[in-house]
């Protein structure tokens, strides 16, 4: 009596789960490359109203180190690098960005360079809690 093998081994290989398992990657690696681009400063608590629309961010760190779109830019060059920037913009704004713990005199420094050649600026906050 002859019997038939009735379990064969297929040659064929499913992709079903290696497409799963590279869609999940590709779902990782967009979630955690998605970081904004900005220096991590802790803001002053404010409530206020935030605009999408800036032309330049300026950054004061507690260290008194000033950044123009996350640049680290000499006090001395910082009102030349901000006239660059904002050199053909229709309505040139500063967005001002200064740590809780900055003396005030740097930040009206920044004011005063926005006065002088007529920008206007937004003092960035965070929420209250």
């Amino acid at each position: 009596m002859i019997f038939k093998k009735r379990n064969k081994v297929s040659a064929e290989f499913s992709m079903a789960s290696m497409t799963d398992l590279v869609f999940l990657l590709l779902v990782f690696f967009m979630l955690a490359a998605n970081t904004p681009n900005a220096l991590d400063l802790l803001l002053p608590k404010a409530q206020g109203k935030s605009t999408n629309q800036k032309s330049v961010a300026v950054s004061i760190k507690k260290d008194l180190t000033f950044y123009v779109d996350e640049k680290l830019i000499p006090i001395e060059q910082i009102e030349n690098e901000i006239k660059t920037k904002l050199v053909n913009q229709e309505k040139p704004t500063i967005l001002l960005r200064v740590e809780e713990t900055v003396p005030i005199e740097n930040a009206v420094t920044i004011m005063d360079i926005a006065n002088r050649n007529q920008y206007k600026v937004i003092l960035a906050v965070r929420p209250p809690m």
